[in-house]
């Protein structure tokens, strides 16, 4: 019988697993002795943050980044296929969102073998939470361009996508040039556009924060060096609801 794959989510920061992760998901965690990392220092980290059992030269880790190549993923799987159960850890997060760890999965499902996400933080289902922009619709776009004049026009698509869908638009960016981010919205947005921004997730200096484009305008050096997702919502009124049946 094949083993399963157990994607294990992380702490966003440096906090005790045990303030973000349940019982069920840390207990998971302890059992396994295989694992699919994308750095395994970090990996080795989280674990012994974990209090696993097992001394760390017994624990399998074995890497998948954006350096593996694609030849080389299904052979990943090769502990499940013998009945062991293998563990997916991202470096932050939730593994397999705007995560490699996505590939190992599509993998696992291409050979019909069981796969278990369980529960732990993702950064951005709490960003679009805690926004306000609303829930309803909504598309996460990873990394925008980080070079003129491609970001410029990024976030104007951006923009556009969220008044004509009445959708919010979450994108995030590496925390070197989240500064340089923020502060490239408040000039391109209409001023009127609400744009949210939640640094730091649930870590000790956690700040969640959502206003029109102009009033962030000079204050990028308040999500500067810092874990950051950006939304952008619409400052069009909501669509009312159709009369009748759906």
């Amino acid at each position: 019988m094949a083993g399963t794959l157990y994607l294990i989510p992380v702490p966003l920061g440096p906090v005790e697993p045990t303030a973000c992760l349940p019982p069920d998901t840390l207990a998971v965690a302890r059992r396994l002795d295989c694992f699919v990392v994308e750095r395994a220092k970090t990996a080795r980290a989280y674990l012994k943050a974990m209090n696993h059992p097992l001394p760390m030269q017994r624990i399998e880790l074995h890497e998948l980044n954006e350096h593996t190549p694609a030849a080389e993923i299904d052979a990943l799987l090769a502990p499940l296929r013998t009945g062991r159960d293998l563990g997916l850890l991202s470096e932050a997060g939730c593994p397999a969102v705007a995560d490699p760890g996505a590939l190992l999965v599509r993998a696992a499902h291409r050979e019909n073998l069981a796969v278990a996400p369980l529960v732990g933080p993702s950064s951005i289902l709490l960003a679009l939470m805690a926004s306000g922009l609303g829930g309803q619709r909504f598309a996460f776009h990873g990394y925008l361009p980080a070079k003129e004049p491609e970001r410029t026009q990024a976030i104007r698509e951006l923009e556009q996508a969220a008044r004509r869908d009445r959708a919010t638009q979450l994108f995030i960016e590496t925390p070197y040039r989240g500064g340089a981010l923020l502060e490239a919205l408040a000039a391109t947005l209409a001023p009127d556009t609400p744009v949210s921004v939640a640094a730091d997730l649930t870590l000790p200096g956690q700040t969640i924060r959502t206003q029109p484009a102009r009033a962030w305008r000079g204050h990028g050096a308040r999500v500067q060096d810092r874990p950051t997702v950006f939304g952008i919502g619409s400052d069009a009124p909501p669509l009312k609801k159709p009369r009748g049946r759906a």
